[in-house]
């Protein structure tokens, strides 16, 4: 009787597991069925959109939307959205090429000065959104103001041509593959084990999909909203550095063509733009189906406005089924199973000590 009320019991706990993972499977099963879909669509009536030479001009633009696509998962996860992506990826197009302006030997300190600007930028935003309280999009327009004013003072406006060993870096392969899909696929891979996999990834969801009860919890959303900046500005820094490699003279305004895609990335991906649980892969095969998406469109001979629409129609469809979805009022089993403090630890996983009360029974609690 023990062992059949035990298997129950057992058998319960993993449905109730496994709930969570059919959920979140629901919600991004979608677009991997489209993209799908997209490529036999390709195949059968624009097949030019599938050649070798469309091909290799396919990967390396999907590899930077996609890493773009990540950085604004991580921030869309956080309840917030990223206005400034075109900001960070041009001035660090406009780092990257015009400070060193041909020399390859001081293409190293501009790559470093790059990411310094970036992750003062992205210290900036979340310190004003979590501690000032700016609201995330006004904060993030603003910041997006601010890095191309920092663009336009280095370039004056005019494109740089960029170092011979920057290009060859980023129109590089490895095993056929090109370094920037290489890079972009172990971003993805290392992001989404970080969310996904470790205790703080998993609190980091729990504190985006419900505020109230990760505060009760003992959640300090502040730090997990600070993270998600702080990594997007690494990310869209990362992206500008090969973009600068892969475009042989880049514009000053080169980072503009990202906003929507990567906002629309995120939403056919099934990541509530009211944030919450996402997925990072989702959301970088959203990013494959927007370009194979603009190169069929562009294999039919549409024009760039047309392109432009299509693309907006995509994100309107997704926000539509995805985007605006209502959250439930809890947070799902797994993750509250997750950042339950254990015993001996506080509201934040810290350690709290042992003290033995007169009685002589051990407690644990503050000294």
């Amino acid at each position: 009787m023990a062992e059949t009320t035990s298997s129950g019991t057992a058998g319960r706990a993993s449905i109730a597991t496994a709930a969570p993972a059919l959920a979140r499977w629901r919600r991004s099963v979608g677009i991997w069925v489209a993209t799908g879909l997209l490529f036999a669509v390709s195949a059968a009536f624009e097949r030019g959109s599938l050649g070798a030479s469309a091909l290799a001009a396919l990967w390396p633009f999907t590899a930077l939307l996609i890493m773009a696509a990540v950085a604004q998962t991580l921030v869309v996860q956080q309840r917030g959205i990223d206005l400034s992506v075109p900001g960070f990826i041009s001035a660090t197009v406009v780092i990257v090429t015009r400070i060193p302006n041909g020399n390859a030997g001081q293409l190293g300190p501009s790559i470093l000065l790059a990411y310094a600007v970036c992750v003062a930028a992205g210290l900036a935003n979340g310190l004003l959104i979590t501690r000032v309280g700016i609201t995330p999009i006004v904060q993030t327009l603003g910041m997006n103001a601010v890095l191309y004013g920092v663009d336009l003072g280095i370039s004056q406006g005019t494109p740089t041509q960029t170092t011979s060993a920057l290009q060859s870096f980023a129109n590089g392969e490895v095993a056929g593959v090109p370094v920037p899909m290489v890079i972009a696929v172990a971003l993805v891979a290392v992001v989404a084990f970080a969310v996904k996999r470790t205790a703080f990834g998993r609190r980091f969801e729990a504190s985006g999909a419900n505020a109230a009860a990760g505060r009760a919890a003992g959640l300090r959303r502040n730090r997990y909203q600070m993270s998600a900046y702080l990594a997007a500005a690494i990310l869209y820094c990362t992206v500008g550095v090969l973009l600068a490699g892969i475009v042989s003279q880049p514009s000053p305004f080169q980072g503009d063509s990202y906003l929507l895609p990567s906002v629309a990335a995120v939403a056919l991906g099934g990541t509530s733009l009211l944030g919450g649980v996402g997925s990072v892969m989702a959301s970088a095969v959203g990013a494959l189906f927007l370009i194979q998406l603009q190169q069929f469109v562009l294999a039919t001979g549409a024009s760039a406005a047309v392109q432009n629409l299509v693309q907006a129609g995509a994100l309107a469809l997704a926000v539509m089924v995805y985007g605006l979805r209502p959250r439930p009022a809890r947070l799902p089993s797994r993750i509250r199973n997750a950042i339950r403090p254990s015993p001996g630890d506080g509201p934040d996983g810290e350690a709290r000590p042992m003290t033995r009360n007169p009685n002589g029974a051990t407690t644990i609690g503050r000294t």
